[in-house]
């Protein structure tokens, strides 16, 4: 049976949320800033009328009110994000137990059982708009397909407010005359290394040659040619039918004991890689990240440091563990095994996230870094583990290290 697959986007979000709180605002171009007092913070958000004065997120304060003087600035509020979130899936459980969230404002619902209670594709994704339209007042566009990434790129074609279907049979009209960046995980450097083979558009990707695009670009090129060609098939993982998470761990015994800084982080890279993998497969998130290290005399030592905010991405979990081995380095001669762990696992929406001026000026930086890893989580899943790695792990691959039994 064919599958239908639905991606809903949150219009605006973090500015639709503001202007419930605020009815005012929407008479006004106004959006949400990480710090509006000072003019290099980012804007996060914005709603139509700032978007019409060609106000785009993640550009710097200053360069907004330079197009748009009259801009008015709010700081975030991440817990009402949150909770209006959880309201918004609530809503889609309504419809199936399908759900894969993709990030605070965007989730994936696979409708293909419900199909007979509730209709076809479009008429649920006409259905889901009107219902949070009405309860929530909040606006969302859906793209309704028989794929994951059509039905992204569904949800993007056309906003606010709307449902986009893309079929099998419609999808080379649709799709392919669009920019390849209109794909998923097709960012700036695959866009010119495309450009670079005379790709431009997703129809001339469609066309270009496999064996080609994989010789140029690796597995990334082999899975985005499928993705022209409506042919990914990964399923909607079920967020909600996941078992409860305590903790999510990986370890591993050297074949020679480590001393030296670079093997550290080589080792240290490589488990929070396998961590923040295993964390995203679960949809959650480790607010707190401990190492273990034992000795060559099989010595124990353990170290848990809570993290200013909840995380997923490999590097932030990296972070943290190296420098809790860098602060009790004196606590053992060398390393035989090491084990990094996240701790205190939340699920997307279950915590405040409190975060301090550089963090909040720095979320468009991590969001890039978490979508990097989603791609390469994509890519592992199709092709294997060994598909992909960060330059770091590819240098040391050839390395005698094995899991603990």
């Amino acid at each position: 049976m064919e599958r239908t697959i639905l991606h809903c986007d949150l219009n605006g979000f973090y500015a639709s949320v503001e202007c419930i709180r605020d009815p005012a605002l929407r008479q006004v171009p106004m959006a949400v800033a990480g710090d509006p007092k000072a003019r290099h913070g980012i804007i996060l958000a914005k709603n139509e009328l700032a978007k019409r004065a060609g106000v785009v997120t993640a550009e710097t304060v200053g360069q907004a009110l330079r197009k748009c003087p009259g801009l008015v600035l709010v700081p975030p509020r991440h817990d009402a994000y949150a909770d209006y979130s959880r309201r918004v899936n609530a809503v889609y459980e309504r419809y199936t137990d399908l759900i894969e969230p993709f990030g605070i404002d965007e989730s994936w619902l696979d409708v293909t059982g419900s199909l007979r209670l509730f209709g076809d594709g479009r008429h649920i994704a006409d259905e889901l708009r009107a219902v949070i339209r009405r309860e929530l007042d909040l606006t969302i566009s859906v793209g309704v397909s028989f794929n994951k990434v059509f039905a992204k790129l569904g949800s993007d074609y056309k906003k606010p407010d709307a449902t986009t279907v893309i079929t099998r049979e419609n999808f080379r009209r649709i799709v392919w005359p669009l920019p390849v960046t209109a794909l998923l995980y097709v960012g700036g450097a695959a866009a010119r290394t495309l450009a670079g083979l005379g790709v431009r558009t997703v129809g001339e990707l469609a066309h270009c040659d496999r064996a080609l695009l994989g010789a140029r670009m690796g597995k990334a090129g082999e899975m985005l040619y499928d993705y022209a060609n409506g042919l990914e098939c990964s399923p909607v993982a079920s967020y909600y039918a996941r078992r409860e998470v305590k903790s999510v761990g990986n370890g591993m015994t050297f074949a020679h004991d480590l001393s030296d800084a670079e093997d550290i982080r080589w080792a240290v890279a490589l488990l929070s890689d396998s961590v923040a993998t295993r964390l995203r497969r679960q949809g959650v998130y480790c607010h707190a990240v401990q190492v273990q290290v034992k000795d060559p005399r099989f010595r124990t030592v353990s170290r848990q440091r809570r993290l200013s905010a909840p995380t997923c991405v490999a590097r932030e979990i990296a972070r943290a563990a190296l420098s809790l081995l860098e602060e009790n380095r004196r606590a053992f001669e060398a390393i035989r095994t090491l084990t990094v762990t996240g701790e205190q696992i939340v699920r997307p929406g279950e915590t405040q996230q409190q975060v301090s001026l550089f963090q909040e000026e720095d979320r468009a930086s991590r969001e890039r870094q978490l979508r990097l890893e989603q791609a390469m989580d994509r890519i592992r899943d199709k092709y294997g583990r060994d598909a992909i790695s960060t330059g770091r792990l590819m240098e040391r691959r050839e390395d005698g290290a094995h899991a603990p039994e």
